[in-house]
């Protein structure tokens, strides 16, 4: 019988082919070599525990190499290995440890999956031909039911009944519709109660942003226990900030700040979004409304020959942004300082961007679901400088504030 050095030796004086196929193909030179290496480091591995090679075991002993192949997954690929495997070592050999699925990962797969349209039986047969993990049927279907549950009862939850900001959001996403592709657009609501704590308040699909949509969000939130909200801040046409105001009479609503600097953005290069998210910056944080328009004045001039839809966009909305300068330091701060929100928007926009199309609504829903499930759990912790914005608020809004 051949050595391993004999056998590589072989190869490599008979390796005559000029494809790529030849090299790193099913059969090829590399995983070939890989093959037998691996079988040499198995073999040692044997020997060093006390075996000769091949040498026989006797039935007495209770040892019998009498396994069978084994492919290897790794970065070379699955080439088969055949080492005299023993069904009984006390110490397996560090190659053959057996490394489970990790039931995250799997699940993980099982949604990636789902939301593309797959049925049960489907996954089933995707992950154990692609992955070697063998899961039934019902499990899969039992797990994606839990999910459609487990967003039936989110989306139903009772709220609080006053939310002192509230931040309205909009996330679109392509779905089947009647066999054609169509653009939906999802309406997340953000809320920071009277603790300080952000919460994801509700998510709803719709055609466009109209006003019939957010009309139909308002009223559902004030049917799950909102009978308050001191300032709504919401980026979209006139016609939402009105119908706000229809559902509830006594809130202010202002622009999402932060969502206005991003549609900004959209069509700035990366070199130059530095220095104009600076720029903008001047403008909303600005003392006065004063300074403020000086600001947006100074950024007209500075950019309006190269983008002049931006300086624009903010003088359309002006009179809608002034009243964020009426309100202290400490209000103003938490109102505009949304990273979180943000990062959750990014979060929500990269699962929607990384899929053609969703089959249908709820698929879609179910997915942003777990997505901003992972994205929000570290939501636990108040917003910064909320003691001194709470205080402002019970001056501002002395008569709708909880007494404690």
């Amino acid at each position: 019988m051949d050595t391993k050095r004999e056998q590589l030796d072989r190869l490599l004086a008979d390796y005559n082919c000029k494809n790529p196929e030849g090299l790193i193909g099913e059969n090829g030179l590399l995983k070939q070599i890989t093959k037998i290496i691996l079988e040499q480091a198995l073999q040692d591995d044997l020997i060093h525990l006390g075996d000769q090679r091949m040498s026989p075991l006797s039935p007495q002993g209770g040892r019998d190499r009498n396994g069978t192949t084994k492919p290897l997954i790794g970065n070379f690929g699955k080439p088969r290995s055949v080492p005299p495997h023993e069904s009984d070592l006390v110490s397996a050999p560090a190659l053959l440890v057996h490394r489970p699925a990790s039931p995250v990962d799997v699940n993980d797969k099982i949604i990636a999956l789902y939301v593309r349209g797959m049925s049960p039986v489907e996954i089933q047969g995707h992950l154990k031909k692609v992955s070697g993990i063998d899961v039934s049927a019902g499990t899969i279907s039992a797990f994606t039911e839990s999910v459609a549950s487990e967003l039936k009862s989110w989306r139903n939850r009772p709220l609080e009944g006053l939310y002192p900001i509230v931040y309205i959001d909009f996330v679109r996403a392509k779905v089947l519709d009647k066999g054609l592709v169509v653009t939906r657009v999802v309406c997340l609501a953000i809320g920071i109660a009277m603790d300080g704590v952000k919460d994801v308040l509700g998510m709803w699909v719709g055609e466009n942003e109209g006003a019939d949509f957010c009309r139909r969000v308002l009223a559902e939130l004030k049917n799950r226990g909102v009978h308050d909200m001191l300032i709504v801040c919401v980026d979209g046409p006139l016609e939402l900030s009105e119908t706000a105001k229809m559902v509830l009479p006594d809130v202010q609503v202002q622009p999402y700040v932060a969502s206005m600097v991003r549609n900004c953005l959209k069509y700035v290069s990366w070199k130059e979004r530095k220095e104009m998210v600076s720029d903008l910056k001047a403008i909303y944080q600005a003392a006065t409304s004063e300074q403020a328009q000086c600001e947006l004045n100074a950024f007209a001039k500075k950019w309006d020959e190269s983008h002049p839809a931006i300086s624009q966009a903010w003088r359309r909305n002006w009179e809608r942004i002034l009243p964020l300068f009426t309100y202290s330091e400490d209000v103003r701060k938490v109102i505009y300082t949304t990273n979180t929100i943000e990062s959750l928007h990014m979060a929500l926009c990269k699962v929607t961007k990384d899929r053609r199309a969703f089959p249908d609504d709820l698929r879609l829903l179910q997915l942003l679901y777990l997505t901003l499930n992972n994205a929000t759990k570290k939501w636990s912790m108040p917003v910064r400088d909320w003691k001194a914005a709470l205080n402002r608020f019970s001056i501002l809004f002395g008569d709708r504030m909880p007494v404690y």
